[in-house]
This record gives structure tokens, C-alpha cells and sequence, in this order.
């Protein structure tokens, strides 16, 4: 067994004096280098702006995706030349979003979308979060509006249809000539000049004129798509009933193969008001023998032009009429038209209508001297505005020609209405 030093013995005073610590280890000449010490510092500094981008990310995440305040889906305008601050406080107080402009700013460039904010009319859905917001102005998903025009209008009153529709801007400078616009239902988006309305409305009239030019009957007798849409305009004024287009175009058409005048009410009526295409009377008997180029009462064939805008089904029965022999055609008295292929059984049937009318019309008025009173219309109801549906006859000299409808069919929602029949002649 080994054997301890032994220990000296200390003096008291050095007892009572501290231990001396050992001095630290000296640092190395690397550790003291300032390259190393700027990078360690430039290391701790990354880490802590890697933490917090990192932090930031995941606000910002949580920010855009989270769901809006919207409680319902909304449509909201974002005027033009708006700036992105405008946009940002439109939106807070449509209730769209609910953050501070700034943010939203910052989200807008976090998305790399400052440059592509559209003005226009959107729809937001119920609590579309911020992100979806950002997405539907940049992409330009702007609302789309419904306009119907009616068939059978003319040129003016489609202009002053869309004259007085708020959702267009500007003015047409020019009158489109009759029958070059296509009644149908179109989407525009809210600040569509009005001259663009007018040149989508010729461009679809050209474009299904000319395919169902292409797919005409080669025995109708028009010989251009120009005079094809003054006929259609003809039998688009004379019924509001579907199935009876075609039968209609069919009478036309047999009255020009066989050199017949037409005899019809609407041209008339152009013929004194045109573009206006109401008369709000019924016609007189003086107007039915008075000279026009639209009197197809006085004029052979055609009239110079169209008397309105027919839809694509008025042109596709004028295009392809029913095959009959019918010449004549009067109302019925329940809305449609008897047609008949004779002048004697068309008087038969003129006869059944005035029966009709006499038992329900024990009230008639005394009508004008000039004037002819509407055969059809209940009694004491106001005159409906024009346009007539209207018999065919043929130019007859010596027997009396036939009665007028009395009772026209109901006209398409929205289109003009037809007028109050002319009585016997």
C-alpha cells in the first residue's frame, strides 16, 4: 500500500489566502480570426430571419386561406381606374374582406398580381377567403347580364331598348339598317358599349342567315338572303304561334308563285310609322288604298325591305316553308288561324268569327266615319299597339274581300304587341 505525500504544513496567513484559480485556456488563433467571427454572425443572423420568414409564412398562409366575413354571395363593382388601396376598401365595405388595406396590398404582391387587377362587376361566393378574392379580380371572372331582344322588333326599337338598359355605355352612332340585327338572348358584361352590342347582334344575324340560306328550299320564291329576311320579317309580325310560322310562310310564299299581292296589315303599319313600328290605332280604311312603297295592298310582291328583325325561327320557316296550297288565313277566335286554300271557304271561316265575335261583343261602339273599329278586342279594352295577325287574300275585284282577324294570337313576352284587327272592307 502506497503511501501519501506527506502534506506540508502551511503558514496561517497563507491558509487564510485564496486558492488561485488556474488561467483559461488560450484561445486559438483561428477562433480569433474576423472572418470567422462575421460569418458566425452572418449564420445566427439567417437562422433567425429563416425563423421568422418562416413565422410570416405561415401568418400570411393562414390569412389568405382563411374564410371571408361574407354571409351570402355578392356582387360588387370595382370601378375603373381603381387603385389597388381602392379596391382593398371597396371590398371591406361590401363585407367582402375585413383586412387592413395594407395587407391586402402585401397579399396582392405576394401573389405577384399587382399589375393584373381588373376593373369590372364580380361575384363573390359566401365566405370566399382572401386568396379566392385576389383570384377573381386577376382572372377577370366578371359578371355576365342576360339581355333578351324580342323577335319582330325593328332596328329603332332595339336602340331604344338598349338606350335605356343601364348595364351599356355609350351611344350608337348610327341607326343599324332593318333587319340586320338577330333577336335572341345575348351576356354582355356591365360597361358594354353600346355600339359592340350592336356589331355581336349583325355578326350572329349574318352568320345564321347565311346557314339557313344554305339549307333553303330551292322552290321558295326569294331569290336572296336580303329579301328571305323581308318575308320572314312579314310572317314574324303575323303570328306569335310557333307551329304556325311555317304555314304562314307557306301562304306568302303561294300568293308570290302565283303573282298575288301579299294583302298584309304589319307592312302597312311600317309603311306610316316606320322604325317606330306602332301605330296605337287600328288602320284606316283611307290607309289601305293609300300609296307606299310598304302597302302591300297596292304594291306586287315584296316590299323594299324588311318591316322588322325576325328571329332565326321566322327565317328557318320562311327558309323552309309547310308544303300546302293555303292562300287565306284568319283567326280563329282562340288565339290561332283557320287556313284555307279557297276564297269561299276562307269566307266560311270569316263567317264562324264574326258569329264568335257577335256573342261575345253586344256592346260595339260605332266606329269613325274613316276609321275601323278592332273586331277582336273585348269590349272597352284599349287598343293593343301594332302588329296585325293577318289574313291573306288574294287581289279579288269583284267579290268583297275578307274580314280582318278578330282576334290575334298572343304575342311572345316582351315583343311588340299585336294591333287591333281592321273589320270587312
Amino acid at each position: 500500500m502506497s503511501e501519501r505525500p506527506p502534506i506540508s504544513p502551511r503558514s496561517p496567513r497563507a491558509a487564510l489566502e485564496p486558492e488561485q484559480v488556474p488561467p483559461p485556456p488560450r484561445r486559438s488563433d483561428r477562433a480569433r480570426n474576423p472572418f470567422v467571427i462575421v460569418g458566425n454572425a452572418i449564420i445566427t443572423l439567417l437562422l433567425i430571419a429563416m425563423l421568422g420568414a418562416g413565422g410570416v409564412y405561415y401568418y400570411g398562409r393562414q390569412l389568405l386561406e382563411a374564410a371571408g366575413p361574407l354571409k351570402e354571395d355578392k356582387i360588387v363593382n370595382i370601378p375603373q381606374r381603381a387603385g389597388k388601396r381602392d379596391i382593398a376598401e371597396t371590398l371591406n365595405r361590401e363585407g367582402v374582406t375585413d383586412v387592413n388595406p395594407w395587407v391586402f396590398i402585401a397579399s396582392v404582391a405576394a401573389l405577384k398580381a399587382s399589375s393584373d387587377l381588373k376593373p369590372g362587376e364580380y361575384s363573390f361566393q359566401k365566405n370566399a377567403s382572401l386568396r379566392d378574392v385576389i383570384a377573381t379580380i386577376v382572372e377577370g371572372k366578371v359578371v355576365q347580364h342576360s339581355v333578351t331582344i324580342p323577335e319582330g322588333l325593328t332596328s329603332e326599337q332595339i336602340v331604344a331598348r338598349l338606350s335605356d338598359n343601364d348595364i351599356f355605355t355609350g351611344s350608337v352612332r348610327e341607326l343599324p339598317r332593318e333587319g340586320t340585327l338577330l333577336p335572341e338572348t345575348y351576356k354582355f358584361p356591365r360597361g358594354t358599349p353600346r355600339d359592340q352590342v350592336i356589331q355581336r347582334m349583325q355578326q350572329a344575324h349574318k352568320r345564321v342567315l347565311a346557314e339557313i340560306w344554305e339549307r333553303r328550299s330551292q322552290d321558295i320564291p326569294v331569290k336572296s338572303p336580303e329579301q328571305l329576311v323581308t318575308l320572314a320579317s312579314i310572317v314574324e309580325q303575323e303570328t306569335g304561334k310557333p307551329d304556325e310560322r311555317s304555314r304562314v310562310a307557306a301562304v306568302f310564299a303561294n300568293r308570290l308563285k302565283q303573282k298575288i299581292k301579299l294583302q298584309s296589315d304589319p307592312t302597312i303599319i311600317y309603311g306610316l310609322v316606320g322604325g317606330k313600328g306602332t301605330l296605337g290605332r287600328p288602320i284606316k280604311r283611307s290607309e289601305i288604298t293609300q300609296p307606299s312603297p310598304y302597302n302591300t295592298y297596292v304594291i306586287e310582291g315584296l316590299p323594299p325591305g324588311p318591316i322588322s328583325n325576325p328571329g332565326r325561327a321566322s327565317l328557318e320557316a320562311t327558309a323552309n316553308p309547310a308544303r300546302t296550297r293555303d292562300l287565306y288565313f284568319v283567326a280563329d277566335g282562340t288565339g290561332g288561324h283557320a287556313f284555307t286554300e279557297t276564297y269561299d271557304a276562307h269566307q266560311k271561316n270569316v263567317a264562324k268569327l264574326r258569329a264568335m265575335e257577335k256573342q261575345i261583343q253586344n256592346d260595339t261602339v260605332e266606329p269613325a266615319e274613316d276609321a275601323q273599329p278592332p273586331a277582336g278586342a273585348a269590349p272597352g279594352a284599349a287598343a293593343d299597339p301594332p302588329t296585325a295577325t293577318t289574313p291573306a287574300r288574294p287581289n279579288q275585284q269583284k267579290k268583297p274581300p275578307a274580314a280582318r282577324p278578330a282576334n290575334p294570337a298572343p304575342a311572345r313576352q316582351g315583343a311588340v304587341q299585336p294591333s287591333p284587327p281592321v273589320v270587312q272592307r
